[in-house]
């Protein structure tokens, strides 16, 4: 049986494969209507559909662990985004590489979902500290997808290149997971059988939360690229600017991994969406700082997810109940958050321009402080049994 520091860093690898593939085509939207002379709310679909996966897989994901065993489980989700991603780089049409979206988006919604379960049933006594390390590889693993896509597709001369690779380091993180989990035994299945809150007014302020925060950072980096080359920047440059957005989001992870059980929830929360919506305004009123205003919008974000994925294992004890929470809130969150995407980029394609789509994400970022000063001591500490 491995020892538990090789299954952290093995779940860090496979947390690296639940980004790249939505992240990282962002910058390539334009390359990919001119392939395929598709809309922006078409090419907006690539965005959409795995964001939409990962809601409609999340909570199925703790039903999935119950069943199999949530290392098994992780398995099946990292094997998704890989070979659906290696398939995605060949696809001959428009249909077919959206058709070939919907696995990497199953792959991503289980995912996502069954992190939170694997450190409630594997590192209950170091929650924060775990939740922080998988956190904080998602957030690499997205800087690595916005870095490279444009460099991948320049060197190569199509923006296949990009896909490709990401799918292939998804297959090495496979070939990793797969030999860290040797040998680990399932947990209790009892212990591990979900609990879907649905009457619970922290549960469904916690959707509501997630769903604000998903929103603004899909929505920036499905169309802040081309948002930006519409204002004369280079194709590098914008892509520069969603590298930045992402890197700025690691340090913040990692200090809340690091900080966070001397941090007030709510104080925490309200100065990140604080941020967030000065940063995201000034991206509108004051695009010439651009690189500034995206990296303090990487930091919000990179602190506001952090903490977000903390919350079930702060409201719920077991993980049964941990599952059913973050499935809740990751499932109905996810759905929420895919409409961003496509609804942007049919605001930009009704008005001829992204003025009003970065006034959208401008209003978002507004009510998703007032949501995060809502997030009390009081409220947490109640966790489940505050019901409608």
């Amino acid at each position: 049986m491995p020892r538990i520091p090789g299954l952290l860093l093995g779940l860090a690898l496979a947390a690296l494969t639940l980004r790249p593939q939505v992240v990282g085509i962002g910058p390539l939207l334009p390359a990919i209507q001119v392939d395929f002379g598709v809309s922006h709310a078409v090419a907006g679909l690539l965005v959409t559909i795995p964001v939409l996966c990962m809601g409609l897989f999340a909570p199925p994901a703790p039903m999935l662990a119950h069943r199999i065993g949530a290392i098994r489980a992780v398995t099946v989700a990292v094997a998704l985004i890989a070979v659906g991603g290696v398939l995605r780089a060949f696809a001959p049409s428009a249909g077919a590489l959206i058709a070939l979206t919907i696995p990497i988006g199953i792959g991503m919604g289980l995912g996502n979902a069954l992190m939170v379960v694997a450190v409630k049933e594997r590192f209950a006594n170091r929650p924060l500290l775990v939740t922080g390390v998988y956190a904080s590889a998602i957030q690499i693993g997205s800087t690595i997808a916005a870095a490279t896509a444009v460099p991948l597709t320049a060197a190569g001369d199509d923006w296949r290149i990009a896909p490709l690779v990401f799918g292939a380091g998804a297959l090495v993180s496979l070939a990793a997971w797969l030999y860290v989990s040797r040998g680990v035994p399932r947990a209790d299945p009892e212990g591990t059988l979900p609990d879907y809150p649905l009457r619970s007014r922290t549960a469904w302020l916690l959707v509501l939360l997630f769903v604000l925060i998903g929103q603004i950072y899909y929505g920036l980096t499905a169309w802040l690229p081309e948002a930006y080359q519409e204002r004369g920047w280079s194709e590098a440059h914008t892509g520069l600017l969603i590298s930045v957005f992402n890197l700025a989001t690691v340090p913040a992870s990692l200090v809340v991994s690091f900080a966070g059980h001397r941090l007030h929830r709510r104080t925490a929360l309200v100065g990140a969406a604080a941020l967030m919506l000065v940063a995201t305004a000034l991206l509108l009123v004051a695009p010439g700082g651009a690189l500034v205003w995206v990296v303090a919008a990487g930091w919000a974000n990179g602190t506001l997810f952090t903490l977000a994925m903390t919350l079930p294992l702060d409201v719920a004890d077991t993980p049964g109940a941990v599952g059913g929470v973050a499935a809740m809130m990751l499932g109905i969150g996810y759905a929420g958050i895919a409409l961003a995407p496509i609804t942007l980029g049919a605001i930009r394609d009704a008005t001829g321009g992204f003025d009003a789509v970065l006034g959208v994400v401008t209003a978002t970022s507004a009510t998703l402080l007032l949501v995060a000063s809502a997030c009390s001591p009081a409220r947490l500490r109640r966790g489940l049994r505050a019901r409608a």
